[in-house]
């Protein structure tokens, strides 16, 4: 019997970097987004429902853009991080415009998505590896509160025109995660990976291995995510209250420092390659059509 398996994608972001809908826009000779490579690799790995989290606004550009295409081969669903949608006893900071991180658009999913699932990033390249690797913990080994993700070389997950975020990672002899902190700005100089500490620049290891939110979970996640959410909300809302964002790699780093959950290491050395800035974009575009040109993908996806 068939197990079922959800992709959901964190597709929610306002884009501020790119200057745009970066979720949606189109890299491939026949307007395909990034997030469709992801999608087929995902079909192909043998998951058989995908989950958009978006923001209830862009629906109708989801659907003309990319969703109309998916639905003949996928189940189809959304889930919406509103910016209102706070648990009980908080409220939105008047003049708030951004989304508050990835562990809030992970709590929409709640009630939507009710099986074993991958959660992705809709502007990032994982690799077809990535995804049968995945699929195959989520089918085989996958049990409540012992999840895996998905880690990617740090040479291999930058960009030259500018900073990234990543999640650095340790792990033990058994590829369990041990810990993981989030880096916000990490840098390609010279060809050598460097993060910035204190307004210096320190260098990082090329085979230092990051997180690039590529997640397998089961939906015991959202109970054990709630009390971590509003433990930030309480902390960090009267501190920064325009900008406050809890992330996937920081509810992980909390629930394993608690030991409430353990979090297998599944490696890939697929290089990634992405659109976090808008000069990311022609290199995406040449990457892909040399992916179509020798066969990797099909000229048409569907």
């Amino acid at each position: 019997m068939t197990k079922n398996t959800t992709l959901v994608i964190l597709a929610a972001g306002m884009g501020s970097r790119y200057g745009g809908m970066k979720q949606i826009d189109g890299v491939g000779n026949h307007g395909e987004p990034i997030i469709e490579f992801s999608i087929f690799d995902a079909m192909e790995a043998g998951f058989n429902k995908v989950v958009f989290i978006i923001r209830k606004e862009h629906e109708e550009l989801f659907e003309k853009a990319l969703v109309s295409r998916i639905r003949p081969h996928m189940e189809v669903a959304y889930a919406y991080q509103e910016l209102d949608n706070l648990p009980e006893g908080f409220t939105l900071p008047e003049g708030r415009e951004k989304p508050f991180g990835t562990t809030s658009a992970l709590l929409a999913c709640k009630g939507v998505v009710n099986e074993p699932f991958a959660i992705i990033n809709a502007d990032d390249f994982y690799g077809k590896d990535a995804f049968k690797k995945l699929h195959k913990y989520l089918t085989e080994e996958i049990s409540d509160y012992h999840y895996a993700m998905v880690g990617y070389q740090c040479k291999n997950t930058l960009t030259e025109n500018g900073t990234v975020t990543r999640g650095v990672c340790e792990r033990d002899e058994n590829n369990e995660l041990t810990h993981i902190v989030e880096i916000q700005k990490i840098a390609l100089q010279d060809g050598k990976a460097v993060y910035e500490e204190n307004d210096a620049w320190l260098p990082l290891a090329d085979d230092t291995l990051v997180s690039m939110n590529f997640w397998g979970f089961t939906p015991a996640i959202f109970e054990q995510a709630e009390p971590n959410f509003k433990a930030f909300l309480e902390r960090e809302l009267k501190n920064n209250p325009m900008k406050c964002e809890h992330v996937l790699p920081t509810l992980v780093g909390e629930l394993i420092e608690a030991g409430k959950c353990s979090v297998k290491v599944l490696s890939s050395d697929d290089k990634w390659f992405g659109v976090t800035y808008k000069e990311d974009k022609p290199g995406v575009v040449k990457h892909i059509q040399e992916l179509k040109d020798n066969g990797t993908y099909p000229d048409k996806l569907w």
